[in-house]
């Protein structure tokens, strides 16, 4: 089918191009979403009229997109989700789920402007394409990752395996000392024991007065005997 653009199509044309396209494509995308007229006569005399009308609303929506692409490029955009120790996702992320991450940020945006070659099946930064206009292409950084913790690590390019491993090490302490029975507050509890012990008299070591005043009583005898 023989269509007039009325917009920049990537690969097809410019505004006011004609091209030839599959019908499929013409009577599901390109029509109803209004990129396209059919080329016939009418349409063509309707095209050449309207083409001043139809190059200032491209320019309004090519300005408006400019300053989406301002705002929305500024930031990092984290995504969590569960990852084997590998780094391998328990399913994927997609088109979808990056609309719905940039919606949540304030960014109103279809399903096919988020351009996604096959689904993210990683942790790690990812690199998005955004096509805010056929003629404005943005680029995001989306950081999928199990926490926050590691997100802001891979932000900040730290090793998110030894990021990891620390959370591994705080996790084991944890589960194997019960809450207000710390390793420190155990030896300090010992410390303490040992303390007390040593302040503590010696009774076995130590006669009491009656016992040192019989021994000196005996002593005083065996010496008035043998004389």
């Amino acid at each position: 089918m023989e269509v007039i653009l009325l917009e920049r199509i990537e690969r097809l044309g410019q505004m006011g191009d004609v091209v030839v396209v599959k019908d499929g494509f013409a009577r599901n995308f390109l029509l109803p979403k209004n990129k396209a007229l059919r080329a016939n006569k009418i349409n063509l005399e309707y095209f050449e009229k309207e083409k001043i009308n139809l190059e200032a609303k491209n320019l309004k929506l090519k300005s408006e997109a400019e300053s989406i692409s301002e705002k929305i490029t500024k930031d990092n955009y984290i995504i969590i989700r569960q990852a084997s120790d590998t780094g391998q996702l328990y399913g994927s992320v997609n088109s979808g789920d990056i609309k719905i991450k940039l919606q949540e940020e304030g960014f109103s945006l279809e399903k096919n402007q988020v351009v996604l070659d096959k689904p993210i099946k990683e942790i790690g930064h990812h690199e998005i394409r955004l096509k805010l206009h056929p003629e404005v292409i943005s680029t995001i950084n989306i950081y999928i990752s199990r926490s926050i913790d590691e997100a802001e690590a891979l932000i900040s390019g730290k090793n998110i395996e030894s990021t990891k491993l620390k959370e591994d090490e705080t996790i084991d302490l944890e589960e194997i000392f019960e809450e207000g029975a710390l390793p420190n507050d155990s030896i300090s509890n010992e410390v303490e024991d040992i303390n007390h012990e040593d302040t503590q008299p010696n009774i076995a070591n130590n006669p009491n007065e009656e016992e040192v005043l019989e021994e000196e009583a005996e002593q005083q005898e065996s010496k008035e005997t043998d004389s």
